[in-house]
């Protein structure tokens, strides 16, 4: 898959969250974003809960929470559409401070926002404790489709070399005496954007070809064989079985 690709989600540690395989921190992260998802939203309790478990998680990981919460701002758009839910939904309406506000909508916006801010906090969590190859080793593992799996890697890894390529181009215009301040230079800009798509596709077939020529048949050889113990697996078991038994907990009381 390559190496080298660290991204600003990783936090290096050598905790015992770091060191469990990739594989089963994702299944764990899977399965506690499902569990999330299929507490009632009543059970508003049972979302408390899942908050302490994630905060565990993080403590043990030693994941400060100004970098957890930094990170967790992704989430802006979808807190401004729950935002937006108590005023344009329908039905029984109540008044909340002068306003009127619909009730089904109030508990629209609890549900996204509760179970948004859960999954988006699990996410992190493990991105920060996870490198960018190790998730795809993990995917791998898990038997995820290899041709999924290799477009993944790819767009890591040729991400930057993209990335670089505009910040050339960018500093060549700057270089230049150019710089963009209204409407009238934005066809200088889609220039730019027609130049990089041409070079990416240029390099694509490029790198396609050279592939081929050392044997490439649509497959990706497996370097680092990634294996998990019993003992591993029960360890990231832990917050997904007790988020079950919170979420059952959350149905039946």
């Amino acid at each position: 898959m390559g190496a080298g690709h660290a991204h600003k989600l990783f936090r290096h540690g050598h905790t015992p969250v770091h060191a469990l395989p990739p594989h089963c921190k994702l299944a764990a992260a899977f399965c506690f974003v499902v569990v999330v998802v299929s507490t009632p939203r009543g059970a508003v309790w049972a979302f408390g809960l899942y908050a302490v478990l994630l905060a565990a998680v993080a403590a043990a990981a030693r994941i400060p929470a100004g970098f957890l919460l930094k990170r967790m701002l992704i989430e802006v758009p979808f807190v401004a559409f729950a935002v937006l839910m108590p005023f344009v939904a329908q039905g029984e309406r109540v008044e909340v401070l002068g306003m009127s506000l619909s009730v089904s909508g109030l508990w629209g916006a609890w549900n996204v926002l509760a179970k948004g801010t859960l999954g988006v906090a699990a996410s992190v969590l493990l991105a920060s404790t996870t490198e960018l190859r190790a998730l795809l080793l993990g995917l791998q593992q898990l038997r995820l489709p290899p041709l999924l799996v290799q477009i993944a890697s790819f767009m890591i890894r040729y991400g930057d070399v993209i990335s670089d390529e505009l910040r050339r181009m960018t500093i060549a215009r700057r270089s230049r005496g150019f710089e963009a301040r209204g409407v009238r230079h934005w066809g200088v800009l889609a220039k730019t954007a027609g130049a990089l798509f041409i070079r990416s596709y240029e390099r694509g077939e490029r790198v396609y070809l050279a592939m081929v020529s050392r044997g490439y048949a649509g497959s990706m050889p497996v370097i680092d064989e990634v294996t998990a113990t019993r003992a591993q697996w029960a360890y990231a078991a832990v917050l997904p079985v007790t988020a079950l038994a919170v979420c059952l907990m959350g149905w039946t009381l």
